[in-house]
């Protein structure tokens, strides 16, 4: 049986293991690895045979187990349960009626109430105080239709096992884009929303030549008058400094990767922006547990290998196994097939490596594993083609010209946050680094999760230094960087999120998209005294590198955060066998 610590144990009976009609527990960690993996293999039943499908579910039960890869939530909730909603990322269209965004509205329940995350781009929606041709009234606006959602979603998680969470996008050419960017100023205000500008190349040349930046009515296609870009450019990395949000989508830069652009284009995201959708589009999410593929000093790439194999094709059955929420969906997933294999415990990597987070060697390494994740899942993808067939938008997709005539999923990678599936893994989230050595965690509606990083712990004892003295002195600040009794070499291997600069943050994020398909969920963490030029760095250096997109994250811009800073009574050790999580900072899920 998979051993779990009480951190993991509270987040498993909270969320993942099925319980009665009078919500007792009535499933242990490994029924519902088997009840994942039996139907996962079911695909395989079809496709392989029912041999090939009793070794496929076994491999996949020894792989969850054994906690080297783990699908997405809505995976681990509802496989093998009537609900049967298996995918983790959603994007629905709203088109500038009342039926539409009413329309947007129920379909967000639905998809909510299965446990996904839905994204939308409110720019199709005309602006604030133009005419309503049918009523002869005024129009209000996308930010004040966002409200409505938000409001609905507050409904749905008070009955839910995980919390609903949205991503709104609007394009920097919409006249309300200030509106938009400004949403959040007012505490509490859209709570169950990240917001993301989708900002056009266009605009770095406007922002370089200091001209005006035009607004564009979506209702006529023709300017409504213009802002200064620099203005505009402030304007975003000052709401950014004060609350988090808005992040940047480089939506031209998405778009250059659309693999199906005969399909349309791609204007939204899922929550944290790793998913890059087309509308009515559905993504499943897997992530390889790189903390657990270190043997002595160096990674197994052969596992690493196997693990990418396993991943594709669990993914790829998932979207058959998937009862989706909307006949649209189901239409649109089934065409692409679309499937996003990532990472988790890459900092734990880094640390059991000896390989400083901010550093050549961890952007270096950075781009190996994926670069060696994206070559096998392809090569994968394309012998499941041989054998189960291409997905059926294929000829028209980019892959013929890319060399791949024939491949079964139109994307393969993903790095998603991975923000409790890390917990249940005992390793660090995503691509993320530690967020703090000693921390208290909220998650589940306000439980507090204290957490001490065991290969911190593990470190001290092997220097022989006082554990629990240590400790204590680094939950004051979750950092070790000023405290001399440790050595040097400890303190760079066990740098914390607000220790690394910002600019390391960006390269890492930069090194995982060269080969990633899709995008990368990462929040770039800034200290308190951060200042907003700072933002504006990150921002620019995000673009100049090619990233997909960029968040930041000012320690304390928020009232209630998911990660925070402990301060433990001095000489009280911590419980130290508890699994270390991050979580996106900004994400509401």
């Amino acid at each position: 049986m998979t051993a779990f610590g009480p951190n993991a144990r509270l987040i498993l009976e909270s969320r993942y293991l099925q319980q009665d009609d009078e919500g007792k527990v009535v499933e242990t960690p490994d029924e519902m690895f088997r009840r994942v993996a039996r139907t996962i293999a079911e695909a395989d039943r079809v496709y392989e045979g029912a041999a090939a499908a009793a070794q496929f579910e076994e491999q996949v039960f020894e792989a969850m187990r054994s906690l080297l890869f783990l699908p997405n939530s809505p995976t681990l909730m509802n496989a093998g349960t009537p609900i049967g909603q298996l995918a983790a990322c959603f994007v629905l269209p709203i088109e500038d009626s009342i039926p539409a965004i009413f329309g947007a509205v129920r379909d967000m329940a639905i998809i909510q109430q299965t446990g996904g995350g839905t994204g939308f781009s409110f720019s199709r929606l005309r602006p604030k105080g133009d005419k309503v041709r049918e009523t002869g009234g005024i129009a209000s606006g996308p930010v004040s239709f966002m409200r409505v959602f938000d409001v609905a979603t507050d409904v749905i998680k008070l009955g839910g096992r995980r919390r609903g969470a949205n991503m709104a996008v609007l394009r920097a050419d919409h006249p309300d884009i200030l509106d938009f960017i400004t949403a959040k100023d007012r505490p509490g205000e859209f709570a169950n929303f990240n917001l993301s500008v989708a900002l056009p190349d266009s605009f770095a040349e406007a922002l370089a030549s200091r001209k005006a930046w035009p607004l564009i009515n979506p209702r006529t296609g023709r300017p409504s008058g213009s802002i200064p870009a620099r203005q505009l450019w402030n304007e975003l990395c000052a709401a950014a400094w004060r609350t988090g949000d808005p992040g940047l989508l480089f939506i031209d830069e998405i778009n250059r990767h659309n693999p199906t652009p005969a399909l349309g284009s791609i204007d939204a995201t899922n929550p944290c922006g790793e998913a890059p959708l087309l509308p009515y589009e559905a993504c499943v999410l897997g992530s390889i547990n790189l903390a657990r593929l270190v043997h002595g000093s160096t990674l197994d790439w052969d596992q690493l290998d196997r693990l990418t194999r396993l991943g594709v094709r669990v993914l790829d059955n998932l979207i058959d196994a998937s009862r989706f929420p909307l006949p649209e969906i189901e239409a649109r997933s089934r065409t692409n097939r679309k499937i996003g294999l990532g990472v988790m415990g890459f900092a734990d990597l880094l640390c059991a490596l000896e390989i400083p987070y901010a550093s050549t060697d961890a952007v270096a390494l950075a781009e190996a594993i994926m670069a060696r994740i994206r070559d096998v899942a392809r090569d994968e993808s394309a012998s499941l083609a041989q054998r189960r067939g291409p997905f059926p938008g294929c000829a028209e997709s980019v892959w013929p010209a890319r060399g791949f005539p024939v491949i079964r999923n139109a994307t393969l990678t993903t790095i998603a946050p991975t923000g409790t599936l890390s917990l249940l893994a005992g390793t660090s989230s995503g691509i993320e680094p530690i967020f703090a050595l000693v921390y208290a965690r909220t998650a589940l509606d306000g439980a507090e999760l204290e957490e001490v990083h065991p290969l911190f712990v593990q470190a001290l004892e092997a220097a022989r230094l006082p554990v629990a003295e240590l400790i204590a002195r680094a939950a004051e600040t979750g950092s070790i960087q000023q405290i001399e009794a440790i050595p040097e070499s400890i303190r760079r291997r066990f740098a914390t999120a607000l220790d690394i600069p910002p600019a390391w943050h960006v390269r890492v994020q930069a090194a995982f998209q060269r080969f990633t398909d899709n995008g990368v969920s990462k929040t770039v963490n800034l200290p308190a005294g951060a200042t907003v030029e700072e933002v504006a760095t990150v921002f620019r250096l995000a673009w100049q590198l090619r990233c997909k997109g960029v968040t930041v994250f000012r320690s304390g811009s928020r009232p209630s955060q998911v990660l925070h800073t402990v301060t433990p009574a001095i000489g009280i050790p911590r419980q130290v066998e508890a699994e270390f999580s991050g979580e996106c900072r900004r994400c509401p899920n």
